[in-house]
């Protein structure tokens, strides 16, 4: 296979070859576009059938595609899968309505099980004895990622005083980042599509000496710069990320670091449902 074949992603084979193929291999082509995860889970045959061609088609498909055997082809398709490209868990196999339904359950409960199946009990009490010990906890995010930091921002509330959500309104990071201290606790929430200043405020981070603790998707590689790296599973059955597990790793953290205070957490939780009584919420 050719460099800049190899350099080429599944996906942008079968687009690119579309226009020249026959309708047999065309209409292969189209199924596959919007159905890529069928080539990485089914064999030859079975994707004949699936796209209602026959299995020669299929061959003489993948080798104008570039590559040397399906076996190729279905393997590229794989990796590709595995990083977590939201197009790859489509399937032909169900009616419209229900392969939404199904399919994005089905992910969802599948990227809360990959997700916290790496990640430790004892990482999670650590994370949360840290936040529970910090002089201040500083929960960061941009972009997709920022909605998640204020939303453990604000659980984190009901537990500890000093938790703020960054960036602010208005406000610049140096601002903020200028306080960062020793005996603190840094959340970073870097989310794909990340900027590239999250590697920077990472870097500031180490630098103060505070314990840090990244959340990304799965698509980053473990980093061994910080405290604590915990990847969520983010994969999905349409054209949007699964953050399921990332919710759900923020409510843990919460809910852990909540347990682990005791009776101080008692104790504020009850003062704070008693003034929203005395200020009539809900």
């Amino acid at each position: 296979m050719a460099r800049s074949s190899q350099a080429r992603s599944f996906l942008a084979r079968v687009r690119s070859a579309l226009p020249s193929l026959h309708p047999a291999e065309r209409r292969l082509g189209e199924f596959v576009c919007d159905f890529p995860g069928e080539i990485a889970s089914y064999d030859a045959q079975e994707l004949a059938k699936f796209a209602g061609v026959s299995k020669a088609t299929v061959s003489r498909f993948v080798r104008r595609l570039g590559y040397e055997s399906y076996e190729a082809a279905r393997k590229h398709a794989r990796e590709e899968q595995a990083t977590g490209s939201r197009l790859f868990l489509q399937s032909a196999s169900l009616a419209p309505d229900e392969r939404s339904l199904a399919l994005n359950l089905d992910q969802g409960k599948d990227n809360l099980d990959r997700t916290f199946s790496a990640i430790p009990q004892a990482q999670v009490d650590e994370v949360a004895r840290a936040i529970l010990e910090a002089r201040k906890t500083w929960v960061i995010g941009f972009r997709a990622s920022h909605p998640f930091a204020d939303y453990l921002r604000w659980q984190l509330t009901q537990v500890v005083e000093q938790v703020v959500s960054l960036p602010g309104g208005g406000e610049t990071l140096g601002e903020h980042l200028v306080s960062l201290r020793p005996e603190d606790c840094v959340v970073v929430i870097g989310l794909r599509r990340r900027v590239a200043i999250t590697e920077q405020v990472l870097a500031e981070a180490r630098e103060s000496g505070a314990r840090v603790l990244y959340i990304t998707d799965e698509g980053l590689t473990p980093d061994r710069s910080v405290t604590w790296h915990f990847r969520c599973c983010t994969l999905a059955a349409g054209p949007l990320f699964n953050h399921t597990a990332v919710m759900a790793l923020c409510h843990l953290l919460a809910m852990r670091t909540i347990e682990l205070a005791g009776d101080d957490s008692r104790r504020r939780l009850r003062r704070i449902e008693t003034l929203n009584d005395k200020l009539e919420e809900l």
